[in-house]
């Protein structure tokens, strides 16, 4: 920047701010004297307040580096390992990624190939992961009589471990810079339809190269917005089994009330193990099949965690934004986080007094309910973190830091990036008109009654079935299979209200000129009279649909129409306002966001350009990443200071026997009454429960084995922290915390 022009010594030290807290110390330690060299060459006054203030902002920077960053592991040699080792780790990066080799990527696990990680932690095939992760599974399996949802699930052997058609594990075989493979044929002129199309082209040759022949699969992901390209190997094993897992009061303890906060007292892991063919080669659920030996497994280390330990996180972030620009920040503030908000309290309420009516309908519906509140409290986290962060601000001033750059730069920048900010400025201006409906459609109707997409799904698995006699046979057979696990956990009271509670929001909150034709026999439903009783329609919708109730669909199938599924009123309800959506709105939508991929991909390209010190980690996309940092302790706010860790002590502490959030099984009282905590306490005789360190995670990272300095499992993440919900889009350095289990307390729990 000196040499560029004369600067301010202000703006010099927030672009270092800035630019710090990922750097390496070896790569900082250069820019620093970098700096200090040229400061030799201002007057007098500035370089003696220069020196003193990098003195003071080095000595600062020194407790802040290495806790962000989501880090791809294939290039953690070149970019992080020297720094890595600095803070504590024993290993060398082989040892975390290699593909000629065993190394800890082999131990890690993406669940059902992405939403949730897990870990092998023994040679036959024993996988953890979190109990929320699999709640769904372990609600699959419960019934009224054996409720192990509730009262925990162990197999004493292997024979008694329960199989699951709809589980997989994957493993990483390899990641393959294939950039060169694309960046000449990605000329600047194409227009995002053309790019697309070429990328999807070059990518599946790509593939096809990769798995021909083999039992691998693969796919090309692209990084940094489009500006680089990944070839991503995989192999995956659908043969995955129920082992364990404890009741709810100890894998779900806190429920809704402690989601996302600390200090947390919660058991949050379940038991999984990977089946494998006998002849090693992955394979579907069999009797002869045989437990999966990893290449790696992650030995599990009894001696704990203490403040300032260094820590690992390996696994499959869902999705970050953190180079989100300003318009995305206000966007999200003023119309996508609140209206999502808002519409999830009502559903929320509708399930919670139907859950409460009855144990059955609990056991139904608590999977279903965890899951929308999960990201309904994180929404409502995350408005208010950006808003006390000042996110807003601070996007428009890297903003402006990129308009400068661009403006004093040569021809050939300035021919790339001019307009840029403003093109994302149109886009965003043109994606309000659409975003409610998209929300709305998105949240109230895909995601809302049941109903409609479940008569969606069977009025085209009924189109598509076969005319030969014995395909068809057997093609009804799976569809009335589908039924029968849809209706198991369905209650039609509960979706009646939601189909009523969402269609009327839908009405009241998405533009008149937007509603799909199905309003207007709504507003007309009594012959012509204006009568906008969404109840009422509801209930005569439910009344005649062939997909209302287990008996009524099952009857439907044994002869199927395509003409009645396709007037099912449910099905023409879905239809009628996807149809609007597809025919109306999905062109613009299409134009927006070709428009926001070709600027947010030039944003990027040109941050990364404009500052070319930093190592720059692209946003998560489900693909594995490390995070380091250490076991940490914080202060939330003033006056307000949280320890590292919890204990067994507190779980009793929260006791609520008349919160089911907040119940105590009868033998852990006992165990902790008599301290009898054998050989997983601490050198103080404490059972320790949850800690939390400085690691970069997101959704998606639930599961993930926390790993200490030499490579051991000593926890296993599944939470953040309330102060830091913000931190998909902006990281907070002080405040962010990652959520453990200990992993003392899971195996005091197993034994």
């Amino acid at each position: 920047l000196l040499e560029q022009k004369p600067i301010s010594l202000k703006y010099l030290l927030i672009r270092i701010n800035f630019s710090s807290s990922i750097y390496g110390k070896n790569k900082l330690n250069f820019y620093l004297a970098r700096i200090f060299k040229l400061s030799l060459n201002i007057n007098y006054n500035l370089m003696k307040n220069l020196i003193l203030s990098i003195l003071i902002l080095f000595i600062s920077i020194q407790n802040v580096m290495a806790d962000e960053g989501m880090w791809m592991p294939n290039l953690i040699k070149i970019i992080n390992e020297n720094d890595m080792q600095e803070m504590g780790l024993k290993l060398s990066a082989d040892d975390i990624y290699n593909i000629n080799n065993s190394s800890l990527k082999d131990a890690v696990v993406a669940l059902n190939g992405g939403g949730c990680t897990a870990e092998m932690i023994s040679s036959e095939g024993l996988m953890l992961t979190n109990h929320h992760c699999v709640d769904d599974i372990i609600q699959g399996h419960s019934s009224i009589e054996n409720n192990y949802y509730e009262n925990g699930f162990w197999a004493m052997s292997k024979s008694e471990e329960l199989k699951n058609e709809s589980l997989s594990a994957t493993f990483l075989v390899s990641i393959e810079d294939v950039t060169n493979r694309f960046i000449d044929s990605l000329d600047i002129s194409l227009s995002e339809s053309e790019r697309g199309k070429l990328i999807s082209k070059i990518s599946k040759q790509i593939v096809k190269e990769k798995t021909d022949s083999t039992t691998l699969s693969a796919r090309v992901r692209s990084f940094y917005g489009g500006n680089e390209f990944y070839l991503i190997t995989y192999v995956t094993y659908r043969d995955v089994r129920l082992v364990g897992a404890p009741p709810a009061s100890i894998g779900k303890f806190g429920g809704d009330t402690d989601n996302w906060m600390w200090p947390r007292h919660t058991g949050d892991f379940s038991l999984l193990r990977v089946y494998m063919a006998p002849d090693g080669s992955p394979a579907e659920y069999s009797v002869d099949n045989i437990p999966y030996v990893p290449k790696h497994h992650l030995p599990i280390q009894l001696d704990g965690v203490e403040n300032e330990d260094y820590t690992m996180i390996m696994g499959y972030p869902g999705r970050t934004n953190r180079f989100l620009t300003s318009y995305g920040v206000k966007e999200a503030l003023e119309i996508t986080y609140p209206e999502i908000i808002k519409i999830r309290t009502k559903k929320l309420e509708i399930m919670k007094k139907g859950m409460d009516s009855d144990k059955k309908t609990k056991l139904q519906y608590t999977a279903k309910y965890s899951r929308i509140s999960n990201y309904w409290k994180y929404y409502i986290g995350q408005s208010k973190g950006l808003k006390r962060m000042r996110v807003y601000s601070k996007k428009l001033d890297i903003e402006n830091s990129f308009e400068n750059w661009v403006n004093n730069g040569d021809s050939v920048r300035a021919k790339k990036y001019s307009g840029v900010l403003t093109e994302l400025e149109k886009a965003y201006e043109k994606n309000k008109k659409i975003a409610f409906n998209r929300t709305y459609l998105t949240e109230a109707i895909f995601q809302g009654p049941e109903i409609l997409s479940f008569s969606y799904t069977m009025k085209n698995r009924i189109n598509a079935l076969p005319k030969d006699k014995e395909k068809r046979t057997e093609g009804l057979r799976k569809l009335k299979k589908l039924a029968k696990e849809f209706y198991k956990d369905y209650n039609p009271a509960i979706d009646q209200e939601l189909l009523s509670a969402m269609l009327e929001m839908y009405y009241y909150n998405v533009p008149k000129s937007q509603h799909a034709p199905i309003f207007k026999k709504i507003e007309n439903q009594l012959f012509g009279f204006k009568n906008l009783d969404f109840v009422f329609f509801a209930k005569n919708l439910f009344k005649r649909s062939y997909f209302s109730n287990e008996e009524k669909c099952i009857n439907f199938l044994k002869n199927p129409s395509k003409y009645l599924a396709e007037k099912d009123p449910a099905y023409l309800v879905f239809s009628s306002i996807y149809d609007k959506y597809l025919s109306e709105l999905y062109p613009g939508r299409k134009e927006v966001r070709d428009l926001m991929r070709r600027g947010n991909r030039l944003f990027i390209a040109g941050v990364r350009e404009m500052d070319t010190l930093r190592n720059f980690y692209p946003d998560a996309n489900s693909t594995m990443r490390v995070t380091y940092g250490k076991v940490k302790d914080y202060q939330a706010q003033e006056a307000v200071f949280y320890d590292y860790y919890t204990t067994l002590t507190g779980v009793i502490d929260k006791e609520d026997s008349t919160n089911n959030e907040f119940v105590v099984p009868d033998r852990l009282k006992e165990l902790e009454s008599n301290k009898d905590y054998g050989r997983y306490a601490d050198q103080d005789s404490v059972l320790r429960v949850n800690f939390i360190s400085n690691n970069d995670i997101t959704g998606g990272n639930s599961g993930s084995p926390v790993i200490n300095a030499w490579g051991e499992i000593v926890g296993t993440a599944f939470d953040g922290n309330w102060e830091a919900m913000s931190g998909d889009i902006a990281f907070e350095k002080d405040i962010q915390r990652t959520i453990s289990v200990d992993i003392r307390y899971i195996m005091f729990i197993i034994d």
